[in-house]
């Protein structure tokens, strides 16, 4: 696999075989991830675009946002579905062989949950829980971004808080869930930066409340929330249900003044 660098945020994947590819597929990118080799310097979270080269002539352009940095490169979670991605690109040059990317490596081998089947698995295989849990974490940064919802749901008790962050990036996530996120004991400056600029999620008085409320919450952040809440709210945090002593002065100053 040939990796290079063709602008400021785009690169070129070369697979040179066809056996290359479904390594990859099946190693990251049946799980929405991809390593991309690069000696260069690529900034965490930036978004890139990547164009896939088939072994045969085929392209595929994706998506795709640095999740971590790895040793000769970095890991991506890649934004665009990559279902029939090796059928694609290979243009059904080896179709026995794609079979296999799906399939156990051999007799006895546990295939892992689907991201719609249920918490039990059948005999032999491994529950979804169990699989997530198994999982490194690069490979959950990657999963992150496009996990299936009952996915989420386990990702969301991670004490990771990067993968928190990564979570945030999933087109899928639902108020409900970021809820869940501005309330994690895991929450970082960047993780409620994502939610303060999002115009959506920062609309949500549940949101605003389980930021202010959340002491992992940069105070900054919370004191700019406290001037958007409602009176009765404001009267909480005045009352001692706050975060720090800067922030039910400031809860008190308002009911004293208006402002």
């Amino acid at each position: 696999m040939k990796c290079s660098r063709t602008g400021p945020t785009a690169f070129t994947v070369e697979f040179e075989s066809g056996e290359e590819l479904l390594r990859e597929y099946r190693t990251n990118l049946s799980m929405g991830g991809l390593r991309l080799e690069t000696p260069d310097r690529v900034a965490l979270h930036s978004t890139l675009t990547i164009t896939l080269l088939g072994p045969f002539g085929a392209v595929e352009t994706l998506q795709a946002s640095v999740v971590a940095p790895l040793p000769g490169g970095v890991a991506l979670a890649v934004g665009t579905p990559t279902k029939g991605l090796p059928d694609r690109l290979l243009e059904r040059a080896v179709p026995d062989a794609l079979e296999a990317a799906d399939a156990p490596d051999g007799p006895g081998q546990e295939v892992p949950a689907g991201p719609d089947e249920g918490a039990a698995a059948a005999p032999g295989q491994q529950n979804m829980w169990d699989r997530i849990r198994g999982m490194g974490r690069t490979t959950k940064l990657m999963l992150a971004g496009r996990a299936e919802r009952t996915e989420r749901a386990l990702l969301l008790q991670d004490n990771d808080p990067q993968v928190l962050f990564s979570l945030l990036k999933n087109p899928r996530i639902t108020l409900d869930e970021v809820i869940r996120v501005a309330k994690s004991p895991y929450l970082t400056f960047q993780t409620a930066e994502v939610i303060m600029k999002s115009p959506l999620w920062i609309a949500n008085l549940d949101v605003r409340v389980a930021l202010v409320h959340n002491p992992k919450a940069p105070p900054a952040f919370a004191m700019r929330i406290l001037a958007t809440l409602p009176e009765s709210e404001v009267k909480a945090i005045a009352k001692g249900a706050a975060t720090s002593m800067a922030l039910k002065t400031a809860a008190l100053r308002r009911l004293q003044t208006g402002t």
